[in-house]
């Protein structure tokens, strides 16, 4: 794939340094041509000086054979229009935009633009290391309307079917972090000793989801 990222600061160096590494070809944008110096020495892929919302500086990123743009500079307007244009004027399907403010992102979201909300996200990280383990999702979209969580358990479901946990809890399986490893469950997968559950759930439904597998698994279930 060829991706084009708008903004040379550290997440969009990393990102750069991540993609090519991984096979893909960059180019990456900034307005300040002294941003490129986080780049490594190594690096193959495109440095374009400009605004990432100009078509004339798109144009020689590469932007008309690209497959995916992402707009990580440190302004939200500049990240939005820059991820519209893309879009909407290049007919690039698979872009993502950086947006500071929460509100924002949710607006965005709703208009098909997938963001990033950096600062809900950060606080996300941060209460998952100060509150109680199952107290706060992993991750959540924009919307905060679905979270991936994860979850402790009663001592009694060990032994019991993925699928009888979804069908008693209302959550999805996500995934299972057994002895150190991730594992997509089937649905006869059975939950061990030493599991940690990941769940995808209603952002209102995981309080509910807790309770019943800090409880005993119903028997007539």
């Amino acid at each position: 794939m060829h991706i084009v990222i708008m903004g040379c600061g550290r997440v969009g160096s990393t990102l750069a340094h991540i993609l090519e590494d991984n096979g893909h070809s960059v180019a990456i944008i900034d307005r300040d041509p002294q941003a490129f110096r986080r780049l490594r020495a190594g690096f193959r892929g495109r440095r374009v000086t400009g605004i990432g919302f100009d078509r004339d500086v798109l144009e020689e990123a590469g932007i008309e054979s690209a497959q995916a743009y992402v707009a990580v500079s440190s302004g939200d307007n500049s990240n939005i229009i820059s991820a519209r244009v893309a879009r909407e004027n290049f007919g690039v399907d698979n872009v993502v935009a950086r947006i500071y403010d929460p509100r924002r992102a949710e607006v965005y979201q709703r208009l098909g633009i997938p963001t990033v909300a950096t600062v809900r996200w950060t606080a996300d990280q941060i209460l998952r290391r100060v509150l109680p383990e199952g107290a706060e999702p992993l991750w959540r979209d924009p919307t905060g309307t679905v979270v991936l969580a994860e979850v402790t358990f009663n001592p009694a479901w060990i032994g019991t079917a993925v699928r009888q946990v979804e069908l008693t809890t209302g959550a999805r399986l996500a995934f299972i972090n057994r002895m150190g490893e991730a594992l997509v469950p089937k649905d006869d997968t059975a939950v061990q000793e030493g599991d940690i559950l990941h769940v995808v759930a209603a952002g209102n439904e995981m309080e509910r989801v807790n309770k019943v597998l800090s409880g005993v698994p119903d028997e007539e279930n």
